[in-house]
């Protein structure tokens, strides 16, 4: 009889273990295909994405200008060669990044298939971390359709100057520098220092930094203006809680396919010696130049070259840049309506304040976009900016369209 009622209780266990474990398997089922259903819920964005950068474009345009490689006297005009050479590469560049992303996507969903026949669910964290980051990405590809200005594509040349404010201003500009410098690397673009100037006792008063890279200009644009800063000043004895401005002009590299006609005679051009972080010297040789643009009151300069040449040709490209972007900004037909310097990026309301207490918190103050991780922000984590200024950008693009159209 005991023994009856044990193969009973055993048989009982059994099933409810076969019952327990089959609810287990159906709940990984249910995870998986919600998890697959959401990634296929982003195959239009993606198939949208691809007409959106007109990739059968890019291979037409390619097959032209590698038909071009091929003929006898390519290399009879090396400049017109290099640029050829170059826009085969961004394009190529182009093509691989969405099949990169294409490709992800299909990895992905295959990765779900399997690990749901698996009915493993310690496999599912590490499929949502996938479908995340896929997500993420397709989000910035999709983001870069919207540069569609004509120098969106080119580097971005940064200015900053430190506000009133002494020290903590100056301190202030070389924080700024340093995030947009983490920003670039974590992109992968090359960010050089192309000027600056030392603060009093720390910090820098001015300086000039180049990023180089894709849609550079076309990310950076949207930071341009009045940053402010509040904080306990760690140059405040007292402890008192300070608040400081610091100014970003963000312009366009203009490279040689653009012609910006300059009269040499209204060029003033003077060296001077060039120095480094905490007054050394660079080399004792008066190298860096410094021009400024005689009609307009313009100056560019550029000390971190080796050779008065190098940094002449720096400098010299800096003023057509900043000459292209007052033209653009103004909306005047000639580079010679450019009357002076007042036409620069003034001391405006800031569009953006960074609080480090008493609380911590980064707020966009055009589109209302912020951030708590203040130092996430500072160590470059400013893509959440820029995506919802770019986004804010092209929706009042839409709109004026359609006022237009309408």
């Amino acid at each position: 009889m005991c023994k009856k009622f044990l193969y009973i209780y055993q048989f009982i266990l059994y099933n409810n273990l076969v019952i327990n474990l089959g609810g287990l398997k159906t709940n990984s089922m249910i995870q998986f295909e919600e998890l697959r259903l959401e990634l296929l819920g982003y195959s239009d964005k993606l198939r949208e994405l691809k007409e959106a950068l007109g990739l059968d474009e890019m291979q037409k345009e390619i097959a032209a200008l590698e038909e071009k490689t091929a003929a006898g006297d390519f290399w009879n005009d090396l400049d017109s060669s290099q640029k050829v050479l170059r826009r085969i590469s961004r394009l190529k560049d182009r093509i691989a990044a969405y099949e990169s992303l294409k490709n992800s996507f299909d990895d992905i969903e295959m990765m779900i298939e399997l690990s749901d026949e698996e009915g493993d669910l310690e496999l599912f964290q590490e499929c949502r971390d996938n479908v995340d980051e896929f997500i993420a990405e397709l989000e910035r590809h999709t983001l870069s359709t919207m540069l569609t200005g004509e120098y969106d594509s080119n580097n971005a040349i940064l200015t900053f100057h430190a506000g009133a404010g002494g020290t903590e201003a100056q301190d202030w500009a070389q924080m700024l520098v340093r995030m947009y410098m983490r920003w670039g690397e974590s992109k992968g673009f090359k960010c050089s220092m192309i000027d600056f100037l030392d603060g009093d006792e720390a910090g820098l008063k001015s300086a000039v930094l180049l990023i180089e890279g894709e849609n550079a200009y076309g990310y950076l644009r949207s930071e341009s203006g009045v940053h402010r800063l509040v904080r306990v000043s760690p140059f405040d004895a007292s402890g008192r809680r300070h608040t400081s401005f610091a100014s970003l002009e963000v312009m366009p590299e203009i490279d040689d396919t653009i012609e910006v006609n300059i009269n040499p005679d209204d060029l003033k051009i003077d060296a001077f010696r060039a120095s480094g972080a905490g007054g050394q010297k660079v080399n004792k040789t008066s190298s860096a130049i410094r021009i400024t643009h005689i009609p307009t009151g313009l100056v560019t300069s550029s000390q971190v070259e080796r050779s008065q040449h190098q940094n002449r040709e720096v400098a010299l490209r800096m003023l057509k840049s900043k000459l292209i972007e007052i033209k653009e900004r103004e909306h005047l037909d000639k580079i010679e309506d450019i009357k002076g310097v007042q036409k620069e990026i003034g001391w405006g309301s800031q569009i953006r304040s960074y609080v480090f207490m008493p609380y911590t918190l980064a707020k966009d103050h055009r589109t209302g976009f912020e951030v708590g991780n203040i130092n996430s922000v500072m160590d470059g984590g400013i893509d959440g900016f820029i995506n919802a200024y770019l986004k804010m950008e092209s929706l009042n693009n839409l709109g004026q369209h359609r006022a237009t159209s309408g």
